[in-house]
């Protein structure tokens, strides 16, 4: 992936792996940085750092996820790089009860390990497409290639992101868009 000249944004980049990431994409010659993140805050220390842009973003909220691309497009034309990192975990491991999360611990697991990359990269494959050129990074976990024993909401929907970062390089990678899955074990 070629980054130096390239508009990046990076959710979920407040902190942890994103505002590494974030650093590493400056270091190698990112043009712009947007950093998004659920604290507004955090995003924007990260891009003051950095020379970027910071947006509070809720990634499971689609019409969020679309203002950030819209600033991202109205500050730096366009967006090269989606790295979709933004992820949750909700409560400690229950090894006796793989069914312990609650329904709406699923469903936010479901909307931010999942469907928040779904938001992301519709908002940005038409103008990749039209360029014929771009790079999706949705960032998993080793949990969604091995299993997180006594976590199975996690387990899931992460499993759930790897599977859609591969459909997502089947359907476009022949069309200039270059589509990786990040799995890190534990932070």
């Amino acid at each position: 992936m070629q980054i130096a000249g390239r508009v990046a944004l990076v959710t979920g980049a407040g902190r942890g792996i994103g505002r590494a990431l974030c650093r590493e994409l400056r270091q190698r010659g990112a043009a712009g940085i947007v950093v998004a993140d659920l604290d507004g805050a955090m995003a924007e220390a990260t891009a003051m750092e950095l020379g970027g842009i910071g947006v509070q973003c809720d990634v499971a909220d689609a019409d969020a996820v679309r203002g950030v691309v819209d600033a991202a497009v109205a500050r730096y034309g366009r967006v090269d790089i989606l790295v979709s990192n933004a992820g949750i975990g909700v409560k400690a491991l229950d090894l006796d009860n793989a069914l312990a999360a609650s329904d709406a611990d699923w469903q936010r697991m479901w909307s931010v390990h999942v469907m928040a990359h779904v938001h992301a990269c519709r908002a940005v494959l038409p103008g990749m497409l039209e360029r014929g050129s771009g790079c999706l990074v949705n960032v998993a976990s080793a949990a969604g290639l091995l299993s997180q024993v006594g976590d199975t909401a996690y387990s899931v929907t992460k499993h759930a992101a790897v599977g859609l970062a591969e459909s997502l390089a089947i359907a476009y990678g022949d069309r200039g868009v270059g589509v990786s899955v990040v799995c890190p074990q534990y932070v």
